[in-house]
């Protein structure tokens, strides 16, 4: 297996929110996570889903974002960020639990 070469770190957060948090209050937050792109020169993409698995093994998690970074240097700027702090104060609370991951997409040669 080999590391992909330009470094690209992928933050991916599993979301599950909160009972009472409508859709239309799910979508702000959504277009609020997606804005950050510019507002944090270090955080260079953003995309997101809802959970579709028929295996039924999401334990509560209904949406996925994905961030994605030039380097891991791009998410230790991107935390403290005032923009990242000040959105992470309003969304954060709005979930019931949260898991984020941050790795390295590798390529598998066969």
């Amino acid at each position: 297996m080999e590391e992909v070469k330009n470094g690209v770190v992928k933050h991916i957060l599993l979301a599950k929110f909160k009972d009472g948090i409508s859709e239309e209050q799910i979508q702000e937050y959504i277009k609020g996570y997606a804005n950050l792109v510019n507002l944090v020169p270090s955080m260079k993409a953003f995309r997101w889903g809802k959970d579709v698995s028929i295996e039924n093994a999401h334990q509560g998690f209904t949406h996925v974002f994905e961030s994605t970074f030039e380097s891991t240097e791009g998410i230790a700027e991107y935390l403290p960020h005032p923009d990242h702090v000040e959105f992470s104060n309003i969304f954060l609370p709005q979930l019931e639990n949260v898991l984020v991951v941050d790795y390295k997409p590798t390529a598998v040669q066969l």
